[in-house]
């Protein structure tokens, strides 16, 4: 995908894909941006008029709990007119192509289009096939990218952590299949982050990671040494062919993070997790819920980052004609 798809010839962002293309400057500037709107969870009156009359559609075409719902409260709460619609109530079960749902709901005038998917390059396929005045919106596809998760990641590290230079990252558990883990590493390098680990078994791995300008660990003590931040990755059974892993039982003895296995961190160590989580197969109850967890935190900012990303490319936007 190249700059013209998600950067428009006047310099702004017409659509947001994935965030390997993007400029440092503007993920900075969707994350102060974000962190403006953090406390507006806490007033009487959460919504500003910013996209009053626009229409935002939530397409679902595989399952979403934390990522629809954080979509359509930031959509509203910007005013903007949702409509959420999931697979098994959509007209391409009936065996229509995705272009023409688009294209049937564009009709109606709508302005952005959120799009989740398990076929990668979905969201920067339909990008491609709607006017100037259409704008995309990546909520996850397939194995490619995940970048609004990532931007709420890196708020979150933000907030504790501002200084990226200094941060030893550590990603932990099945690369393979993470749209979440090219998101976040492409996120890091971008912001400057530095040392990017990835622990996981070699059946997990995927070819050429080296290339990405990250340190590779098998051994999860190892890689967790003097970690500044952790994050954690769902084990994504449903989307595994063969046997990659021996059991579950043997993934968490060898890979799942328990309060001993924390003490290799630093003292101030960050704990994340994208969600949804598997208790007692990729993080014990004790951790995810300890004192280092930053879990919840990821979820209330994940509503604010939507907040920013949609304000930026709606925000002030008027169709010609």
């Amino acid at each position: 995908m190249s700059d013209d798809i998600q950067i428009g010839t006047d310099g702004r962002l017409n659509h947001f894909i994935s965030l390997e293309e993007l400029p440092r400057e503007l993920i900075e500037e969707l994350l102060t941006t974000a962190d403006s709107f953090i406390d507006f969870a806490t007033r009487d009156t959460k919504k500003v008029p910013l996209l009053r009359g626009k229409t935002v559609v939530n397409l679902f075409f595989e399952p979403s709990t934390r990522t629809r719902t954080t979509f359509e409260i930031a959509a509203k709460r910007l005013s903007a007119d949702v409509i959420t619609m999931q697979s098994d109530g959509m007209s391409t079960t009936k065996g229509e192509t995705i272009l023409d749902t688009v294209s049937t709901l564009q009709a109606m005038h709508t302005d952005t289009f959120v799009v989740r998917h398990s076929f990668s390059g979905t969201a920067d396929l339909i990008a491609r096939h709607v006017p100037q005045h259409v704008h995309i919106i990546n909520a996850g596809d397939g194995r490619y990218s995940h970048p609004t998760q990532a931007l709420l990641d890196m708020l979150t590290i933000r907030q504790r952590k501002p200084n990226f230079n200094n941060l030893t990252v550590v990603i932990v558990g099945d690369v393979l299949h993470s749209r979440v883990a090219r998101s976040e590493i492409s996120a890091l390098k971008k912001l400057g982050a530095g040392e990017i680990r990835i622990v996981s078994p070699r059946t997990l791995i995927p070819t050429g990671l080296e290339a990405l300008g990250v340190r590779i660990f098998t051994d999860l003590d190892e890689g967790l040494k003097d970690a500044d931040v952790i994050v954690m990755l769902r084990l994504q059974l449903e989307r595994m062919e063969g046997q990659l892993i021996p059991s579950e039982r043997e993934y968490y003895r060898y890979y799942g993070l328990t309060e001993e296995r924390l003490k290799n961190a630093k003292p101030d160590v960050m704990v994340m997790h994208p969600g949804p989580i598997n208790r007692g197969l990729e993080i014990a109850s004790s951790v995810a819920d300890g004192s280092h967890s930053v879990i919840l935190s990821q979820v209330s900012n994940g509503v604010a980052v939507r907040m920013a990303v949609m304000s930026k490319i709606m925000g002030g936007f008027r169709q010609s004609g």
